[in-house]
């Protein structure tokens, strides 16, 4: 049986890409591919979408998503730019509901892969600075990705916690859990992080570059056909995989 998918934000470039992947996967069916104007909420109801993957602004992220979860489908969230209290906010409601989602600040496996071996990394090197590239026309700034990076180095840190150096010095960019993230925005730039760890007399970095759009399409197929399984909403792609 298949999956029932609506696209929110279907014009834009993620949009574009995750319209042409819903639509060659045999298990998921595109319900909707909606754009600025179009009522979600109408949307959902008229197709009885069981998904729907915002890929909107940071403007209307929250809202849309309080939508979704009031009209019982299930939210697979893209856009940047939620508050870890507002997060929280539409966990609590999901646990009210009983229904499950997802909040992902990055949909490429590889990028995920690289939030978890920098959490490993972190309790043996804890200084840590993440440098992150991405368009110039990208509205937020640290991107919801490194803030999420800095969220799980921060945990791991927590369990084996080292001396920390340098945290206080001011620097070009933003401290999220005394961790200094550079934002680097440019043309010709799709999405790069790269985490770099200082230890005795060595330096590791990691780094992660996704080329193109479709990178983030294996994610976000993935949600679709997990999320309905659901019964919470989770925060981030690594709880699924």
């Amino acid at each position: 049986m298949t999956i029932s998918v609506i696209i929110n934000g279907a014009r834009g470039r993620m949009g574009q890409e995750a319209v042409i992947a819903i639509e060659n996967d045999p298990d998921l069916h595109l319900a909707a591919a909606l754009t600025r104007g179009d009522n979600l909420g109408d949307s959902i109801r008229d197709t009885k979408a069981q998904v729907v993957v915002d890929l909107t602004t940071p403007e209307v992220v929250f809202e849309n998503t309080k939508i979704i979860m009031e009209n019982n489908a299930c939210p697979v969230i893209g856009t940047s730019g939620l508050t870890l209290l507002q997060i929280e906010t539409l966990q609590n409601l999901s646990q009210k509901q009983k229904r499950g989602g997802l909040i992902a600040p990055n949909f490429s496996l590889g990028a995920v892969l690289l939030m978890q071996a920098s959490a490993m990394i972190a309790q043996y090197l804890p200084n840590v600075e993440i440098i992150e590239f991405h368009r110039a026309g990208k509205k937020d700034a640290p991107s919801f990705t490194a803030k999420k990076t800095a969220e799980m180095i921060n945990n791991a840190r927590k369990q084996a916690p080292g001396e920390i150096v340098g945290k206080d010095l001011d620097a070009r960019g933003h401290n999220h859990h005394d961790i200094q993230i550079h934002s680097v925005r440019l043309p010709g730039v799709v999405a790069q992080q790269d985490v770099v760890f200082g230890g005795v007399d060595e330096t590791l970095t990691i780094s992660h570059n996704s080329l193109h759009r479709k990178s983030f399409m294996p994610g976000i197929v993935l949600a679709c056909k997990k999320v309905p399984s659901l019964h919470e909403l989770v925060y981030g792609l690594e709880h699924l995989l």
